[in-house]
């Protein structure tokens, strides 16, 4: 991420704002090859290309931390049979 967007925090940047693998992994705290990964199995966030370079948004990336927040909540929310 270039200095003034690494500056501004996740919560408060714009839906369309463009990020990219490392970004996303660095958001997510997660490695960037996990990142790869989820995107080669098609369950991470929606990526796409401009050029050559894959990009996802700020947006995109929201919705994907959404439906996993969501997705967990109900597993864990279930009550377990007796």
């Amino acid at each position: 991420m270039n200095s003034t967007t690494h500056d501004v925090p996740f919560h408060a940047r714009h839906d369309d704002e463009l990020l990219t693998l490392d970004d996303v992994a660095e958001v997510l705290r997660t490695p960037v090859n996990t990142v790869r990964w989820w995107r080669q199995e098609g369950t991470g966030p929606e990526f796409f290309k401009i050029g050559r370079r894959l990009y996802t948004t700020v947006g995109d990336l929201r919705t994907f931390i959404r439906t996993q927040r969501l997705a967990s909540q109900q597993v864990l929310g279930k009550p377990k049979a007796v």
